[in-house]
């Protein structure tokens, strides 16, 4: 043959023969040539390919003789009812004199028997066409069809799309919806009028997350449509948090091992939920040995190439499909169909063997002798109720209608835009063309939906959320329970009516399929090693954290002056602790303050009663009533350290502490001195009292006390102390207490007292020994004893001891030193004046004796 540009493939077994002429050069097909199982050539055609058959006897071929026709068995009434449908549309187009005016369809309907290689042979042919003999102007004329309708699998069509694509011929399919048909690198002339799976995959997902479906298993095809649908699902159920147990393909080739280990995966997983993204033929053997194992309980979840099937539906076996869930294409009816489906009769086509074998698969007889009940096609289609009849089920039926209508609006606008270039004969669009205005074509048709394609050739995605329901003849029925719609917002893509959804078993009960139970507020997921992220453990959230949230990944700390609660739910602010006087140690330091300043007054008050006696005029009166009334301030000063601390009494405890204390041990001091100095006066010669003598005493009081007072002054001065919120010796609680603002200002008041009290001690220690009847030095040696002792134990216990502890041990350094000094300076002379007043007097005091009185 003579080289020319080729605008269509030519695949066929031809063998070229004499040349008629020196131009022309004819070939003879030696096979045989591929015809339409249903065809009527008009203006204008149509090709479509269905899988009238289920499958193909495909045989193997040696080449060594003229191969025999592909034999195609068991004919389908769902592929059947597309076929026919497509015919019902065109007949309604030519009818009507609004679309292509003055232009007639046809129709050119192949049979793929569900086979790749057939689908392709199918599409060869419809861009071909199927003569039998082939010139050299064959391959530059036009091809045998406008566009392609088909097919209703993802893997033939891939096929069909990919042989079509170059030639720029339009392939539209109603069924075909794996999302790798988007792609226009690759698929250059594909449309369709089903939504992609890239939606139905992610629509999904959502569903499963809806219902808070955690543990799912799949099924899958092991198919263009399965393997994809399951990769993108599972991609965006990664993104939900969505675990998947197992994944599980099947073909309906398989052997049946394959399907019973398929089976057995589905029975020992503990996922209570399974996805189903099968072909309905894949799905068959599936079902059959589920059936026969009895696995029930199971929520399952399709896709829509099955979800909406009358077959599966109907069959007894499969009740426990019932409660399915799944996304269908939205259910339409179609005026006039219903008329149209049970019209089609054999007679009207005497010779198409199709016709026939559906009139003998629909009515289980045979036109040939051979049959055991003969047909006499009188039989009435009206009469029967299934899958081809149903008109109550129009959803894939109906994208084959609109696919043929996207077609013939693509072909108006063409031929109007001819009209308009004055063109009187019709002429036959090239695919290039018809191509270019499908991409841009926008009609609504007849049931109210408006169909375009977008940039991938997709049309706008929205699916019906149909359930299966048992009805009162317990009949299944889908029942539609919701809808997704791509074009809303992402949160209002998916609705659902959930509580008009019956679940497995007939339940209203939503199941519950989770690797983990939801981990409650107070508890942090932590994924068990090996395993899902789905499958956790609820590990209780640590002390000042919370999670308020189900299902918490982490745990949120408090802020610092916050705790969490004993649930871990919320933060709570945190127990402020200081020493109160509602609580038993404040309460019982409160009534020892009491007591102490009690006995005091009592002191006080036996001492003035008994003035004038030797015993408390001996060693100044005025100086025991001085130390008594600081006594009693002592005792006073440690109630400023119960309650909570404020600014002024945090000013004040230490310093009222620090001024009475001073004031306490210089009257101390003062005694002591004045017992040295009286021993000393008695000596010959010695004038050593009016160095000494009342005035001096007051004055050194007066002095000392003075000195403190500075001290105090200027610590208030410059740093005083403070009220302040200790948040770090405690986690879970807030110390309140009062900050010392400087710490030098403390230890000098301290350090202060301490100075005094060591001089006292040091001075009593020395006149212990003087030879008196009653030697108060020996007693204030004791108290002075107790009171170093006292303080110096409390230097540590201070800085160790935690929160109201601290002030705790304050409080008792100064109740203990205070009782010391009340009872060792003042209990002799108390127990003289009330148990032993014989020895009150004058000349039992003044007398010298060596015996150990007290």
């Amino acid at each position: 043959m003579a080289k020319k540009t080729v605008s269509l493939p030519v695949l066929l077994l031809i063998v070229c023969g004499n040349c008629v002429s020196a131009l022309a050069q004819v070939c003879r097909l030696l096979s045989q040539p591929a015809l339409p199982l249903l065809s009527a050539e008009r203006d204008i055609n149509i090709g479509a390919i269905f899988s009238i058959h289920i499958s193909a006897l495909l045989k193997m071929h040696s080449f060594s003789f003229k191969p025999e026709p592909t034999a195609c068995i068991s004919l389908s009434l769902r592929e059947f009812k597309f076929a026919q449908t497509l015919i019902f549309a065109i007949e309604e187009i030519n009818n009507n004199t609004q679309l292509l005016p003055g232009v007639s369809l046809g129709y050119k309907i192949y049979d793929s028997c569900g086979s790749i290689a057939q689908a392709i042979f199918s599409g060869m042919a419809l861009m071909n066409g199927y003569e039998k003999t082939l010139s050299d102007t064959s391959c530059s004329r036009p091809p045998a069809v406008n566009a392609i309708v088909g097919e209703s699998n993802s893997s033939p069509t891939i096929a069909l799309a990919s042989i079509a694509g170059p030639f720029s011929l339009p392939v539209i399919s109603h069924f075909a919806t794996c999302a790798c048909l988007s792609n226009r690198k690759r698929f250059a002339s594909f449309f369709r009028t089903i939504p992609s799976d890239y939606y139905q995959s992610r629509a999904l997902a959502q569903l499963v997350k809806h219902f808070g479906w955690t543990w799912v298993g799949t099924v899958r095809s092991r198919s263009d449509y399965g393997n994809n649908g399951i990769a993108t699902f599972e991609e965006a159920a990664k993104k939900e948090g969505i675990c998947i147990e197992y994944s599980e393909a099947i073909l309906r080739t398989d052997p049946q091992d394959q399907f019973l280990k398929t089976v057995e995966v589905i029975k020992k997983g503990t996922a209570r939920v399974v996805l189903a993204f099968v072909a309905l033929r894949d799905f068959y053997p599936l079902l059959k040995e589920i059936a026969q194992h009895n696995i029930t309980g199971l929520q399952w979840v399709g896709s829509e190439s099955w979800i909406t099937s009358r077959t599966v539906a109907e069959t007894k076996e499969y009740g426990f499909l019932s409660g399915a869930v799944g996304f269908s294409i939205a259910n339409v009816k179609l005026v006039g169909l219903q008329d149209f489906l049970v019209n089609v009769h054999p007679d009207h086509e005497p010779k198409n063997t199709l016709l026939k074998e559906f009139w003998e698969t629909t009515f289980q007889c045979s036109f040939s002798n051979s049959g055991s009940v003969g047909c006499t096609g009188s039989e009435k289609l009206a009469d029967l109720q299934n899958e081809y009849t149903d008109a109550s089920e129009l959803r894939i039926a109906n994208k084959v209608y609109t696919a043929v209508y996207a077609v013939a609006h693509t072909l108006h606008n063409v031929f109007q835009d001819f009209k308009s270039s004055n063109s009187s004969k019709l002429k036959q669009p090239t695919p290039q063309t018809v191509l270019n205005y499908m991409k841009n074509v926008r009609f609504t048709v007849k049931t109210g939906e408006e169909i375009f394609f977008d940039a991938s050739g997709d049309p706008v995605a929205r699916y019906d959320l149909v359930n299966w329901q048992l009805s009162g003849d317990r009949s299944l029925q889908f029942k539609h329970v919701g809808i997704y719609d791509s074009s809303l917002p992402s949160e209002k893509c998916l609705q659902v009516n959930q509580e008009h959804v019956l679940w497995a078993d007939n339940s209203r009960q939503l199941p519950v399929s989770v690797c983990s139970e939801s981990c409650p507020h107070g508890t942090r997921k932590a994924v068990q090693k090996g395993r899902p992220v789905c499958c956790y453990d609820c590990i209780p959230c640590a002390d000042g954290e919370i999670s308020n949230n189900t299902d918490s990944s982490d745990c949120s700390p408090c802020d610092v002056e916050y705790w969490s609660n004993e649930r871990k739910e919320k933060c709570v602010l945190k127990v402020i602790e200081f020493l109160s006087y509602t609580e038993i140690m404040g309460m019982v330091l409160c009534i020892f303050s009491f007591i102490g300043l009690l006995l005091t007054a009592m002191v006080s008050f036996l001492f003035y009663l008994h003035k004038e006696t030797p015993i408390v005029r001996a060693n100044n009166s005025e100086l025991s009533f001085l130390l008594l009334f600081s006594l009693s301030l002592c005792f006073l000063c440690s109630l400023t350290f119960i309650g909570r601390p404020t600014v002024w009494s945090c000013m004040l405890r230490h310093t009222a502490f620090g001024i009475t204390f001073v004031l306490c041990i210089s009257c101390v001091l003062g005694k002591t001195i004045v017992v040295l100095m009286a021993f000393r006066a008695t000596l010959p010669g010695s004038n050593v009292m009016k160095w000494f003598g009342p005035t001096q005493q007051r004055l050194s009081v007066v002095f000392l006390t003075l000195i403190q007072v500075i001290i105090c002054v200027v610590w208030l001065t410059v740093s005083p102390p403070f009220p302040y919120k200790n948040l770090s010796y405690y986690r879970e609680k807030t110390i309140l207490e009062c900050n010392l603002g400087s710490a030098l200002g403390f230890w000098a008041v301290l350090g202060y007292t301490g100075l005094l009290s060591v001089l006292c001690f040091i001075l009593a220690f020395l006149a212990r020994k003087l030879p008196d009847n009653f030697n108060e030095a020996k007693f204030i040696t004791f108290s002075m004893l107790i009171f170093c002792a006292v303080w110096l134990t409390f230097i540590p216990a201070y800085v160790s001891s935690p929160g109201k502890f601290t002030v705790a041990v304050e409080i008792f350094a100064i109740l203990s030193s205070s009782f010391g000094l009340l009872f060792c300076i003042f209990a002799p002379k108390c127990y003289i004046i009330l148990l032993k007043p014989e020895k009150n007097t004058k000349k039992q005091m003044m007398g010298k004796s060596s015996s150990k009185t007290l």
